[in-house]
């Protein structure tokens, strides 16, 4: 899970995000609001931790810049207010969910989980790029009505870069697909795997390309 934290309070960003990447999730830090917008087109978010209070336009006004831009990515507001009326306010401008400063960071974490387990459910179980599908459920795949065998490591990678197909997907954002890797995963173990993905989907008409510097991209042939 892939994390955007946007907190103005030096301390509290930095306690955050190392109990968040306590549980293997990967958190980008942002002071400001201004940026969160192109972060998120940019990037594969799966969830979006937003401070009210933040200097600058705040996090009411760079929600909304993130919704007109037609993203549906869960959003936890953290914030010091706790009038009633904020509280509506931040769920009627498009968050998912309001926690209160000071707050326990295991009730973080659980409702960070929690949160991006709905989006997914919302999203459904499956996933499909061509010929190719995943049924993310059975936690099986296909080409056409054939199955097509991965090992786990492959299963947690492939899936990754389908939910981003069409997108650039940078090498370490990869390695934190598959959980059976540890955090010093080697560039080889990637190139390997990648490279045993890229045989196997070669028949759904699906290209995994190389982009040197950048990272990956599925998509699919051109005829």
């Amino acid at each position: 899970m892939r994390i955007l934290l946007v907190e103005d309070d030096e301390w509290l960003a930095e306690s955050t995000a190392r109990a968040l990447r306590t549980q293997g999730w990967e958190v980008d830090c942002s002071a400001r609001g201004e940026p969160v917008a192109l972060s998120i087109a940019q990037d594969p978010y799966d969830l979006l931790i937003l401070d009210i209070g933040l200097a600058g336009i705040d996090g009411f006004e760079t929600l909304r810049r993130v919704r007109a831009q037609g993203s549906q990515l869960p959003v936890l507001f953290l914030t010091a207010r706790d009038a009633i009326e904020d509280r509506v306010r931040g769920l009627e401008s498009g968050g998912d969910d309001y926690l209160v400063k000071p707050f326990s960071l295991n009730e973080l974490i659980a409702r960070a989980r929690a949160l991006v387990r709905r989006s997914r459910t919302r999203l459904g179980n499956g996933l499909q790029l061509g010929t190719l599908r995943m049924d993310l459920e059975a936690r099986r795949a296909f080409i056409g009505d054939a199955p097509l065998a991965l090992s786990a490591r492959e299963w947690e990678v492939l899936g990754f870069l389908l939910a981003r197909a069409d997108k650039v997907v940078a090498k370490d954002h990869l390695a934190q697909a598959s959980t059976g890797w540890e955090q010093g995963v080697s560039d080889n173990a990637i190139e390997v795997c990648i490279s045993r993905l890229r045989a196997k989907i070669e028949p759904a008409g699906l290209r995994l390309r190389t982009l040197r510097g950048l990272g990956y991209l599925l998509e699919e042939a051109l005829p």
